[in-house]
């Protein structure tokens, strides 16, 4: 389900301001905090797609995602970093590239954001045709996700797209 709701029901909602770190510097949060977030600036980055997904495969490493110790863990795994790859290869390909990506994990969810300058709203292809190449991007988010969308900031340019998976049990 696509919505603009600021906070969906994953409750994580957006990163503090200033809470950000690269992904050489794990987040650590505060006592009794359930949610730890990571950022990662793309403007300059070479081999984006890539980028991202080694970036979202340190952060599952540092929670604990990977290794995966079952295979619904590594399915789990396998999800997000395929959410991540089609979030960013949709904002290299609608938005002149994404700004930045951002993860956030508490014990219930997942939460992947990639803000890009772009206007556009994403949305999947209807109707989908599993058959034709490309136009897959957003309908496998929407499959894998517990839910997405799209936010964007009154006055400013660009949004943020986001999606939400659950955390393995």
């Amino acid at each position: 389900m696509s919505t603009t709701r600021q906070h969906p029901p994953g409750g994580l909602g957006r990163e503090p301001e200033g809470a950000g770190v690269s992904s050489a510097e794990p987040v650590r949060p505060a006592e009794g905090a359930e949610r730890q977030w990571r950022t990662l600036s793309l403007r300059e980055a070479a081999g984006i797609v890539p980028t991202a997904r080694d970036f979202a495969r340190q952060a599952l490493q540092d929670w604990g995602w990977l290794p995966a110790s079952s295979a619904d863990r590594r399915a789990a795994a396998e999800d997000v970093l395929l959410v991540v790859s089609e979030l960013v290869t949709n904002a290299c390909l609608h938005a002149d590239g994404p700004d930045e990506i951002r993860i956030a994990h508490s014990p219930k969810v997942l939460r992947v954001e990639v803000a890009d300058g772009g206007a556009g709203q994403p949305a999947p292809r209807t109707p989908h045709r599993a058959g034709r190449p490309g136009g897959h991007g957003m309908f496998i988010v929407q499959r894998l996700c517990t839910d997405w969308g799209v936010v964007r900031v009154p006055g400013e340019p660009g949004k943020t797209v986001w999606a939400e998976l659950a955390a393995p049990a």
